[in-house]
This record gives structure tokens, C-alpha cells and sequence, in this order.
């Protein structure tokens, strides 16, 4: 677990990958494209929920299949929560469709991303979850 943070930075992200090269590698590209973000990482469900609530980030970006809890328990829990988080999937799972059944009438999905991750795609989903998080904290 490892938690980089600022506590003058305005918006945090939890990044959960039980994969330890992925994971080492994402908390890399992703604290060099996202400097202004607090990245928070866990390497299973459990741990990623104990580090939301300890830091509620606005962003969590999860693996689905992980020990102690997997992702889709973890999105669940956590958007019971906080229920505007916004959510981006990585699955290794082309059939997206079984996740979101599993997900959407309880928690809102932003973004699913199948494996192996093209990181621009990642990149694009953070920023879009970045700007309508922008959009909610705007003075009406």
C-alpha cells in the first residue's frame, strides 16, 4: 500500500490492482500524466476500502478479480458511501456486460477499460471523470 498525497491538492484517486508489476507500473505513468491528483493504492478490495475511507478520493480505478474483496464488492461498498465517486473498471474480462448488470442498479460505472489497458484510454477516462467532478464543484 502506498499513499502518495498532498493535502493542498484539491482532488485524490484510489488506484486497486492486486497485480504487483501493474500496479507499480499505473502508480508510475499515472503520478507522472496526473501530478496535481493524490494517488492512494491498494493491492485488494478490502485494503482499497480501508483506504477510502480513510482518504475519500473523488476517483477509484479497480481490477475486478482480487483476493480478501474484489472489485465489484469494493465498488459497491464504496459507493453506498459516497455516492458520486466516480468509477473506472479494469477487467481482463472482454463481456463487459455481466459487470455492469452486476453494478448499475446500485453504483454508477463512468468507465470500463479491458485488458491489456491502452493508456490513453485510461488517461482520457481520468480526465473525463476530472471534468465532470470540475463540473459538480462549480458555483452555480
Amino acid at each position: 500500500m502506498e499513499s502518495r498525497s498532498d493535502h493542498s491538492q484539491s482532488l485524490s484517486m484510489l488506484l486497486v490492482e492486486d497485480e504487483g508489476v501493474t500496479l507499480d507500473l499505473l502508480t508510475i505513468i499515472l503520478s507522472k500524466k496526473f501530478p496535481d491528483l493524490a494517488l492512494h493504492t491498494a493491492i485488494n478490495g478490502k485494503m482499497g476500502l480501508d483506504i477510502f475511507k480513510a482518504y475519500t478520493p473523488e476517483i477509484v480505478v479497480t481490477d475486478i478479480n482480487m483476493p480478501e474483496m474484489d472489485g465489484v464488492q469494493m465498488v459497491e461498498n464504496i459507493g453506498a458511501i459516497q455516492p458520486d465517486t466516480r468509477f473506472i473498471i479494469i477487467t481482463g474480462k472482454s463481456d463487459k456486460s455481466l459487470l455492469q448488470d452486476t453494478t448499475a442498479k446500485r453504483v454508477e460505472i463512468d468507465h470500463f477499460i479491458v485488458k491489456p489497458v491502452v493508456f490513453q484510454e485510461l488517461f482520457t477516462a481520468i480526465e473525463q471523470c476530472i471534468s465532470v467532478i470540475g463540473n459538480f464543484n462549480q458555483p452555480a
